[in-house]
């Protein structure tokens, strides 16, 4: 499994430790220098822009798993084969994963206009009930 750690919330962090070392699949985490990650495989790289992202598409197989909320990441990586999650348990899929796409692009180009967009809602313990179940079904 690998997580991009850059964004990962704590909590999802540890979710991802817990279930990879109860499925015996070790979890790779990949973040810039800025962050302190607590992890067996932790890779560093440097602050650049997508720095993290370009690692994670270079580590990927077909069939892993990887954690992230970068829309623009699990398009690439479901082109690959990889299976995408996100922290609050959604599953990227490649039927679904051009629309969001597609919204990022609507709502860039807002905000690039002056305009506002909302971000995402507070993290809540559910988010973390549900993430923990759809990794568990990615797993088994």
């Amino acid at each position: 499994m690998l997580v991009d750690a850059d964004a990962c919330p704590k909590a999802c962090l540890q979710i991802c430790l817990r279930l990879g070392h109860a499925f015996g699949c070790p979890v790779w985490t990949v973040a810039s220098f800025n962050h302190n990650i607590e992890s067996d495989h932790h890779i560093v790289v440097g602050n650049s822009s997508q720095e993290a992202d370009i690692k994670l598409m270079n580590l990927a197989e077909a069939g892993d798993i990887v954690v992230t909320q970068d829309w623009g990441l699990a398009a690439m990586l479901l082109g690959k084969g990889a299976r995408c999650l996100n922290p609050t348990g959604r599953e990227y899929k490649p039927d679904t994963i051009e629309f969001l796409l597609e919204e990022r692009e609507v709502k860039a180009k807002l905000r690039r206009t002056g305009g506002r967009t909302k971000g995402p809602k507070p993290r809540v313990p559910a988010d973390d009930q549900r993430f923990a179940a759809a990794l568990s079904h990615l797993f088994s």
